[in-house]
C-alpha cells in the first residue's frame, strides 16, 4: 500500500511546491526588472534643474531681478503700490489676452510678480521697465507688456507666462 501524500482538503505536497516556486519566480522577476524601471527615472542633475529657490529679502520695492529656471530667464519684480494699482485698474476689454492682475499673483502677495521672461511672439527676452506701459518691452518686434506682464500692444499673442511657484517663507519662493 502506497503512502497517501494528500491532506484532508485535497491539497498535495506538489501543490505547495508549485505555489512556492511560482511566488519565488515572481519575486525574482520583479527584482530583475526593477533596475530597468528605475533607470528610466530622471537623473539627479535633471531633477536639480526642475526647481529653484530664490531669496527675495534683498529685492527692494521697485526693483527687479532675473534668475534662471529650466534654462529660461525668470523676472521677479517687487512692485510698488502705484504699479499694482495701475495693473488692477486696466479694463479687461482693452487686453488682447484678458487676465486680471489678481490671477497673475499669489493672494496677499500682490507686490511680487514672477514671470517667465520670454516674449510669447518669437521667444525673445523683453527689456524690463520699458515700453508704453511701464512693464516690459520686446525690441525685436515691438511688443509692450504692462506692470502685470500682460500684452498691451504689438504682435505677441499672449501674456508673459507665470511659472508655477510658491512661497516657502516670507521672503523665499520655490519656482517649479
Amino acid at each position: 500500500m502506497a503512502a497517501d501524500n494528500s491532506s484532508k482538503d485535497g491539497e498535495t505536497r506538489r501543490d505547495f511546491m508549485v505555489l512556492t516556486a511560482s511566488a519565488m519566480t515572481a519575486v525574482g522577476g520583479a527584482a530583475a526588472v526593477w533596475p530597468l524601471i528605475n533607470s528610466m527615472n530622471p537623473s539627479a542633475d535633471v531633477l536639480a534643474l526642475s526647481s529653484t529657490e530664490v531669496d527675495l529679502s534683498g529685492v527692494a520695492v521697485g526693483q527687479s531681478i532675473k534668475v534662471k529656471w529650466r534654462g529660461k530667464p525668470v523676472f521677479i519684480r517687487h512692485r510698488t503700490p502705484d504699479e499694482i494699482a495701475a495693473a488692477e485698474k486696466v479694463d479687461m476689454g482693452e487686453l488682447p489676452d484678458p487676465q486680471a492682475d489678481a490671477d497673475r499673483v499669489k493672494k496677499d502677495k500682490a507686490e511680487w510678480l514672477i514671470l517667465v521672461g520670454v516674449c510669447t511672439h518669437l521667444g525673445c527676452v523683453p527689456i524690463g521697465e520699458k515700453g508704453d506701459f511701464g512693464g516690459w518691452f520686446c525690441p525685436c518686434h515691438g511688443s509692450h507688456y504692462d506692470t502685470s506682464g500682460r500684452i498691451r500692444k504689438g504682435p505677441a499673442p499672449a501674456n508673459l507666462l507665470v511659472p508655477p511657484y510658491e512661497f516657502t517663507g516670507d521672503t523665499t519662493i520655490k519656482i517649479g
